[in-house]
């Protein structure tokens, strides 16, 4: 394969996860679901997709995964655990573009978690967007009419942090098998929502909301970026990546009428120029 054609092919997965992701809003909305019932079911789901395509991966490969997992594999599973549950917490209890603010912010808490765990350095532009993008955060809280909101709104940060600590474990430990991580770590959460869940048949289109939602937006998603960001650099993917932040307040938007307000707006694009300052001139 030609480098331009393996970089180009890199950049078309790595935009269709972001979409695919985009997507976890929208299909939260369609299930309307109690949180620990969403979490179950798209849990199960996530683990059957990810596991036939571990089956499939180590078939053709004949990769043994458990080979460089260990401990800091582990970690990542709960990181990771932690971090979906809170995602689909957050996107219960408060809008999709408050989520989506606060994630937008991912780049930045890495580099904290990098600097405080590996002691990578931090350049002053990347400071001083990460301030921008943190005042981007406030406005963007301030829109916030209800304890509900701030607390989906917190979520949504505890989500973000998860996130970052899983990329900080998968760059100081990089044999670590991550599908594995994100297999396992669906597993982890199906056990811990099965207790807490409402053990009732839930209707064919919640089911086929969940279904698409873990094997879909989670899985695939995760494949496509998994095969895609190995063709781009870093800053490629990171800028592609904010797909993901703006389609997903459309989607709630055109099927849910679900509106963002203007200070949510304001903080949002603070929040996205910010990103793309640091990224664009790195690509």
């Amino acid at each position: 394969m030609s480098l331009s054609h393996e970089r180009s092919s890199g950049i078309y997965l790595v935009a269709a996860s972001a979409v695919l992701w985009s997507t976890a809003g929208l299909f939260v909305r369609m299930a309307d679901m109690d949180v620990w019932s969403m979490v179950a079911w798209r849990s199960a789901f996530t683990f059957l997709a990810l596991g036939a395509f571990l089956l499939l991966r180590n078939r053709l490969t004949r990769q043994r995964s458990l080979t460089s997992f260990g401990l800091p594999g582990l970690a990542g599973c709960m990181v990771s655990a932690i971090a979906a549950i809170t995602y689909v917490a957050s996107l219960r209890w408060t809008t999709v573009a408050n989520v989506m603010t606060i994630y937008a912010t991912l780049p930045f808490i890495v580099a904290v978690i990098a600097f405080m765990s590996l002691r990578d350095r931090v350049s002053y532009r990347f400071a001083i967007a990460g301030c921008a993008a943190f005042v981007g955060v406030l406005i963007s809280v301030g829109a916030a009419v209800s304890q509900q909101d701030m607390l989906g709104i917190f979520a949504a940060f505890v989500m973000t942090t998860g996130c970052a600590t899983q990329i900080v474990i998968a760059k100081r430990f990089p044999d670590m098998d991550t599908a594995l991580m994100t297999a396992l770590a669906a597993l982890i959460c199906l056990c811990v929502a099965l207790p807490l869940m409402r053990f009732e048949l839930p209707a064919p289109t919640q089911v086929v909301a969940c279904a698409l939602y873990g094997v879909f937006t989670t899985a695939l998603g995760y494949i496509f970026l998994l095969q895609g960001s190995r063709r781009i650099n870093a800053g490629e993917a990171g800028l592609i990546s904010m797909l993901d932040v703006i389609l997903g307040p459309v989607w709630v938007w055109l099927f849910y009428n679900e509106a963002i307000s203007p200070l949510v707006l304001t903080g949002g694009g603070i929040v996205i120029m910010s990103v793309s300052l640091v990224f664009g001139r790195r690509s």
